[in-house]
């Protein structure tokens, strides 16, 4: 209370809420910092920083003020959520944002680039709703551990299994050496 009683509403942070509240305040900062730094250095910051600044700020700050850890457990989600959105609805304006972003690195026939964006938006709604169930469903330090290493090794799973994926697709380095000997 004597540390985070300005923050919340009513004053009084009990000691069961204090180290979600403190995990939040750190988050918030810590986010807050990196744009800074990157804006110090004249660095483009990318639209999901923003994204993510703009969620962690806001739920990060209803999780202090209402002394409630449900709306920080969200913010993942709603960033998967977006992301899956963005991913979605750009195709409806001519544009596979998967493709802008790695189109410079991969050749890839465009039935494939619809493929693979289809599956980041399947990746993205599936990884809001199991986080949504595993922050229901469990604890608050099992949830922690989800979203620190589960998330990640999620994500790091379906990269994997997209490369292997995509090894089909891409040439052959002895047919693309060919091509480029004169």
């Amino acid at each position: 209370t004597s540390h985070f009683g300005f923050m919340v509403s009513g004053g009084i942070v009990g000691p069961e809420e204090a180290p979600v509240l403190l995990a939040t305040v750190v988050v918030v900062i810590a986010t807050l910092a990196q744009v800074a730094w990157l804006l110090a250095r004249g660095k483009k910051i990318d639209m999901i920083l923003w994204v993510s600044l703009a969620l962690v700020v806001i739920m990060g700050g209803l999780t202090i003020w209402f002394h409630s850890e449900t709306f920080i457990k969200w913010k993942p989600t709603l960033l998967y959520w977006t992301m899956g959105g963005a991913f979605a609805i750009a195709p409806l304006f001519g544009k596979n944002l998967l493709r802008l972003l790695l189109g410079e690195q991969l050749q890839l026939p465009d039935p494939v680039w619809a493929r693979l964006n289809w599956a980041w938006i399947t990746f993205f709604a599936l990884m809001g709703a199991l986080n949504l169930w595993v922050a229901y469903s469990f604890s608050t330090d099992t949830w922690v551990n989800f979203k620190l290493f589960g998330g990640i090794g999620l994500m790091l799973a379906f990269t994997i299994g997209q490369g292997l994926w995509l090894a089909r697709y891409l040439p052959d380095d002895a047919a693309a050496a060919k091509k480029e000997a004169p």
